[in-house]
């Protein structure tokens, strides 16, 4: 076990930080979740198209969604990770002083699992299953993957803690949606609706990109 710790911490070390101020700026933006919230509200819409009039279907989904939230994020946050209390990159006392830090950002002092690759894995695995279009999957798991990378880049998480929390959030997004199947029948997403939140994806990576720039340039 102390090997595969010590490991952890030399891959880490080897993804984190760059020497690009560019880089550091768009990491910051992406790995901010309001960074994300249009890409959530684009995921309403396609619901609400989708099951307009019928209220009773979009409330399944966004319980759903919610359920993920509340198994994949808040039990780590409240629960995993004061129990396990290993300490964040940023905070470890054998390599904190090595890692790179981002405009002073740190975390809280305990990274074991990653919330962020928990939350994101369960909600994109959790929407991939009720849609199923293979280009919308696609890019909802490489949204997740942008999130687990940009906290890696951050130092703020070991490649296990990631590992884990993709797990654990792969884990809950599929029994959410066997409980959602339980309830109601899924029914099958129009690909001209989908195109919406893979465009804001899009967009939002451009917005990251575009602000880095600036504020580097100024």
């Amino acid at each position: 076990m102390e090997e595969i710790i010590q490991f952890d911490k030399q891959l880490l070390l080897m993804v984190n930080g760059s020497d690009s101020v560019f880089l550091d700026y768009v990491m910051m933006t992406l790995t901010n979740a309001r960074t994300w919230i249009p890409l959530y509200l684009s995921l309403l819409y396609v619901v609400i198209m989708t099951h307009k009039p019928n209220w009773r279907e979009v409330f399944f989904v966004l319980a759903g969604a919610g359920l993920c939230v509340l198994l994949a994020g808040t039990v780590d946050d409240e629960i995993v990770k004061p129990l396990v209390a290993r300490w964040r990159p940023t905070h470890d006392p054998e390599i904190g002083s090595l890692v790179d830090v981002v405009d002073g950002y740190r975390g809280g002092n305990y990274g074991f699992f990653s919330a962020h690759a928990s939350n994101t894995f369960s909600i994109a695995l959790f929407f991939s299953l009720l849609m199923r279009h293979k280009l919308f999957v696609a890019f909802m798991v490489c949204w997740s993957l942008v999130n687990c990378w940009t906290r890696m880049y951050l130092g703020v998480h070991y490649p296990g803690d990631i590992t884990v929390g993709l797990l654990w959030g792969a884990l809950v997004g599929y029994s959410v949606y066997r409980l959602y199947c339980r309830v109601t029948i899924p029914v099958r997403y129009d690909m001209r609706h989908l195109y919406v939140p893979i465009a804001v994806l899009c967009l939002t990576i451009v917005f990251a990109l575009v602000r880095a720039a600036i504020i580097t340039w100024i």
